[in-house]
């Protein structure tokens, strides 16, 4: 099977352990197990000394039970045998294409996203189309431009919320109009939802799998849980004909989740309010330095983010997005991602969620790189 390249991780996978500042990385700044049993109140030597007495196993085929129940307070409505427990959730998204799409199959994809949204499915023959977000438009869908493409008979419409690399958020009142767009036509909505909860302001985030029986959620422990050492994941869904082709499939790629992991997930989840409210005063607080920095520089500027942990940070010199930032990684240390990797140029995706000083270091060393091409005359 012949796949595009994935622009991001092929980016991370050359330079991150070369950055000095890194403010490309996307996940909330990870907490150690130390820290985990701390801020949930759990006694660790308790849940070590249970842990390590166990056999280990395949474990639970289908997801430990108080894992799924606690994924499942995560939502309004779903049950725990209406999930299925992935490795992370780009073995979520993988999962959904590979159990739901045939060739031919017409799929709709928002850009910029996650790249797995559209050369997954792309690569198993579906009919791609894809809908460009505009800046102007605060990267949210143009619900005219989705009903144009959404032709009787689409199979699958794929949506990412909050938005990476944008920050763009939709509302609960949005997502209902996409639904009432994808009944139209039969469509199944994937929403990729790894950045849900990480608002900026206090409201309920909502999830397409509330709202739709043909709603797909997918996330992990790895963004808003800052877990992403765990590698576990889920998807969420009503509808009974998906849950068991996702199961069917499963069978040959997967097996089961590792028992540690979904352990450990369970004390995070069973105490996620309070890892959600830890983790959203980093991103509020956090994203104040990045907005106070774009201000602050005549020649940037981005459309500041509602929700999740990372922007998408215009600059106006002539230099394409990659030359740019392997100058930056060269020059000062400081790494983030090329604008170019979401097929948008002139640009860098800056998660702004990770150590706090790196994020002000990182953002001075971007200043010293624009000194240095305006006296270069760029």
């Amino acid at each position: 099977m012949k796949i595009k390249p994935f622009a991001v991780e092929e980016w991370m996978n050359a330079y991150e352990t070369q950055a000095k500042y890194n403010i490309a990385e996307t996940c909330v700044y990870s907490v150690s197990m130390n820290e985990l049993f701390g801020l949930c109140g759990v006694d660790q030597q308790a849940f070590l000394s249970e842990f390590t007495a166990r056999r280990l196993t395949y474990g639970d085929i289908t997801g430990a039970a108080s894992f799924k129940e606690g994924v499942c307070r995560l939502y309004k409505t779903l049950t725990p045998d209406e999930l299925v427990t992935t490795h992370g959730a780009a073995g979520a998204n993988h999962h959904v294409f590979y159990s739901l799409v045939e060739p031919g199959d017409r799929v709709i994809s928002i850009m910029p996203t996650y790249q797995q949204l559209y050369s997954i499915p792309e690569s198993f023959g579906a009919d791609m189309h894809i809908m460009h977000l505009k800046e102007e438009n605060g990267y949210l869908p143009d619900l005219d431009e989705l009903r144009a493409l959404a032709a009787p008979g689409t199979k699958l419409i794929c949506i990412n919320n909050p938005n990476n690399p944008t920050g763009a958020l939709m509302s609960g009142a949005l997502l209902r109009e996409i639904v009432k767009i994808a009944e139209g036509c039969g469509a199944y909505v994937l929403c990729d939802e790894v950045y849900r909860h990480l608002t900026q302001g206090d409201e309920w985030s909502e999830s397409i799998v509330d709202l739709y029986d043909k709603g797909i959620s997918v996330s992990s422990m790895s963004k808003a849980f800052a877990l992403a050492g765990l590698r576990l994941g889920w998807i969420a869904t009503h509808d009974r004909d998906l849950l068991a082709s996702l199961l069917s499939h499963r069978d040959y790629n997967h097996i089961s989740c590792g028992m540690f992991d979904e352990a450990l997930a369970s004390v995070a989840l069973s105490h996620s309010d309070t890892l959600l409210r830890h983790n959203r005063q980093i991103v509020r607080e956090n994203l104040a330095i990045l907005d106070d920095w774009v201000k602050s520089e005549p020649r940037i500027h981005y459309h500041k983010p509602q929700a999740g942990t990372t922007a998408l940070v215009y600059y106006e010199y002539d230099l394409d997005s990659y030359t740019f930032c392997k100058r930056l990684l060269d020059e000062t240390g400081a790494f983030v991602t090329p604008g170019d990797c979401f097929e948008e140029p002139k640009s860098m995706r800056i998660g702004y969620a990770n150590d706090r000083q790196d994020l002000v270091d990182g953002l001075n060393a971007v200043s010293r790189l624009l000194r240095t091409l305006e006296a270069e005359g760029k």
